[in-house]
């Protein structure tokens, strides 16, 4: 045992001792990493935040969705995983009555609730379902991005309709396109003509 080694464990034997850090080749000794939070951000609030959910009262689908009003079941997931399908329950199945669903915008549920009928159960209740990995979190952070983006959809604002000049503008272009396709078929057909030898000899 060398004399660093020696030093060491004597100055960590005082510092258990007396409860505080001790001091070591000039360096002082502590329970805390170098790579601890208030190292890295030093003044930042450490502690965990939740922000509040934003008010109901808008026109447009802010991306909130609150858990408690979900109902989220786990159960053994299909293909293949080996033997870890068989042990942990991954597969997410999210549902929701989309009749209470308050946190959507009415005019917006109103639109879901036509576009998903053929989808929505007789007791009213939407499924979602995800199993793309073996992760119970990423599987419910799928299946809530796949519920935005069903929900943005129906607030998507439709592209108005064409003008008449654009529509002619179209109707040219497209016209000239296929005058330049046969032109250059007739080209091509010249090319291969011109290859062939003539059909017969004067005597």
């Amino acid at each position: 045992m060398n004399k660093i080694t020696s030093a060491f464990i004597r100055v960590l034997r005082q510092s258990s001792s007396s409860g505080g850090t001790g001091t070591l080749l000039g360096r002082q000794l502590s329970y805390k990493s170098d790579l601890s939070l208030d190292k890295i951000y030093p003044g930042a609030r450490l502690q965990i935040y939740t922000p509040p959910p934003p008010s109901i009262g808008s026109d447009k689908f802010s991306g909130f969705i609150p858990m408690d009003r979900l109902e989220i079941t786990y159960s053994r997931s299909s293909g293949p995983g080996g033997q870890h399908v068989n042990t942990v329950n991954t597969k997410v199945d999210v549902r929701f009555k989309v009749e209470q669903a308050d946190w959507i915008p009415e005019q917006t549920r109103q639109k879901l609730l036509k576009v998903l009928a053929n989808r929505i159960t007789k007791d009213g209740y939407f499924y979602i379902k995800s199993d793309l990995t073996r992760s119970q979190q990423m599987n419910l952070a799928d299946a809530l991005e796949k519920l935005r983006t069903i929900i943005r959809s129906q607030e998507a604002v439709a592209a108005a309709p064409p003008s008449e000049e654009t529509l002619e503008k179209l109707r040219r272009r497209q016209e000239r396109a296929v005058r330049e396709r046969l032109q250059l078929k007739r080209g091509r057909a010249q090319v291969k003509a011109d290859r062939q030898g003539p059909s017969g000899l004067d005597l």
